[in-house]
């Protein structure tokens, strides 16, 4: 069922996109993987790519936005349901020693990552909204796009290209993420310090 529902709504272009990119990122399991799928649209239809990286954006970020109030309703339960025993805790831990960055690499690198417990969690433990979507925003919007760059630049050897280099994706990944948290450390303690 859930084949034929993303195969309805890839026939139906960039609105199909749209409402794809917004089940993906809710929670909602669609069959096959959405970055595969915006690269090959790009691929097969130039013309449309850049409206469609816009509309996977805005589709991303309500998905997301839905999943994290969700969270912030269902609170505890909803976070020990959607992870084993004993996760849970460790992704509140995460979430609390690297805050956001833990939603914003995930949300920016098409590698496999928990990003929906990240989402759940920053709702469990309140995160002021605009700063979660801002961190959406910024990551979708150079992900989705990156991708459709990719797709109409490269056409058919998007995929290779993104197969061949997915050690150099997960490697971008972790020094993101350590440059990043080194940047928070080091705004915190200007902070305590009164600097800031």
């Amino acid at each position: 069922m859930l084949a034929h529902l993303t195969q309805t709504l890839i026939a139906w272009g960039p609105l199909g996109i749209l409402l794809l990119a917004i089940l993906d990122s809710s929670g909602v399991p669609v069959a096959g993987v959405f970055d595969a799928l915006l690269i090959f649209i790009s691929v097969q239809r130039p013309s449309v790519a850049w409206w469609c990286a816009g509309l996977a954006v805005i589709g991303s970020t309500v998905g997301n936005v839905i999943l994290f109030t969700l969270s912030r309703r269902g609170g505890q339960q909803f976070l020990a349901k959607s992870a084993p025993a004993g996760r849970a805790a460790r992704f509140r831990a995460w979430f609390l020693r690297y805050g956001l960055l833990t939603v914003f690499v995930p949300a920016l690198i098409p590698i496999p990552m928990p990003m929906k417990l990240f989402v759940i969690t920053a709702g469990v433990l309140a995160t002021p909204m605009g700063e979660f979507v801002g961190v959406i925003l910024l990551a979708r919007v150079l992900r989705y796009f990156g991708e459709a760059w990719l797709g109409v630049t490269l056409g058919r050897d998007s995929a290779t290209f993104l197969k061949t280099h997915v050690w150099q994706f997960t490697g971008s990944a972790v020094a993101l993420f350590a440059v990043l948290y080194g940047l928070m450390v080091l705004r915190q303690r200007a902070v305590n310090q009164g600097k800031i």
